[in-house]
């Protein structure tokens, strides 16, 4: 399979290049700057330049875009910059695809489980409503910029949780916090948080391109639920640190606005019941606690 990658350079875009290669795939990768090594090529999404060649040349494309979220605050200028960098980059992949001579046969878009908003007591799959929130009209506007390509190719989007990796993500400040003892419930700490380990997503996304006939959400999340609690504590565990500083749900509210509410106080029990219910996929990675160690 011929495969082009968008967000390559990215966490999660470097684990799936990774396992692409290593299962014999051929893969190219949309960079911004100048290309620098074999197989990429430079597009341009500030100037709407999509290159048709290797567009028509793939059979599969993944774009994972989107300036983080965990660079804070959130003022007016970073809000911009998280939606045009996830909407308007995905609409005009989308606007590409859909009038490429020779579409590739499907397309996963990144998307979030931010889509579901704060749902406390709700076990939300992939037929849950989407939710409220600055994150959910996120996620959803950027589902619905997948729209022009719905008629030319397989289009997948892969509502992807909190990822636990080593070099990027949640997990680096809660492990700076607890190296310096100040771990501890986060805004009380029974808000659930849909996580899946780096090696699940990338191999959850290689499945969906290569061994599923999947279309539109899919939850890419652990079928174990944990709570915010749960994660931390497992983070202090790890390091032999305590759990005993909370953060109060008042002062993040107070401090970090939105963000707050929308990625750390949020009551989101994801179930990725379609990847569940097809059967072809095994999640590897179930233990909380040894995914965080093998993180830190």
């Amino acid at each position: 399979m011929k495969v082009l990658l968008s967000g390559s350079s990215g966490t999660v875009g470097q684990a799936v290049r990774t396992l692409l290669l290593q299962h014999g795939h051929a893969v190219r990768c949309l960079v911004r700057g100048p290309a620098a090594r074999d197989g990429e090529v430079r597009w341009s999404p500030e100037r709407g330049e999509v290159p048709i060649e290797p567009l028509e040349w793939a059979d599969a494309v993944v774009s994972l875009n989107g300036a983080p979220l965990a660079t804070l605050p959130w003022t007016e200028r970073r809000r911009r910059l998280i939606v045009e960098s996830r909407v308007a980059v995905t609409r005009l992949l989308a606007q590409a695809i859909g009038t490429a001579r020779r579409a590739p046969q499907v397309w996963l878009s990144a998307s979030a489980t931010g889509v579901y908003g704060d749902r406390p007591g709700e076990r939300l799959t992939e037929s849950s409503v989407p939710g409220t929130g600055f994150l959910a009209d996120v996620a959803a506007a950027w589902e619905d910029a997948t729209g022009p390509a719905a008629n030319a190719t397989r289009v997948v989007l892969a509502r992807t949780g909190v990822v636990l990796s080593s070099g990027a993500g949640l997990l680096v400040p809660v492990r700076r916090l607890a190296a310096v003892g100040l771990a501890g419930p986060i805004g009380g700490g029974r808000q659930h948080w849909p996580w899946i380990s780096l090696g699940d997503e990338a191999r959850a996304i290689v499945h969906l391109l290569a061994a599923s006939d999947m279309s539109g959400p899919v939850n890419l999340a652990s079928p174990v639920a944990a709570t915010a609690g749960e994660v931390t504590r497992a983070v202090a565990r790890a390091l032999h640190r305590p759990h005993l500083v909370p953060a109060p749900a008042w002062a993040l509210r107070a401090a970090l606005g939105d963000a707050a509410r929308d990625l750390l106080l949020a009551d989101q029990r994801v179930v990725p019941a379609r990847l569940v219910a097809e059967g072809a996929f095994r999640f590897e990675d179930l233990d909380l606690e040894e995914v965080v160690r093998s993180c830190l």
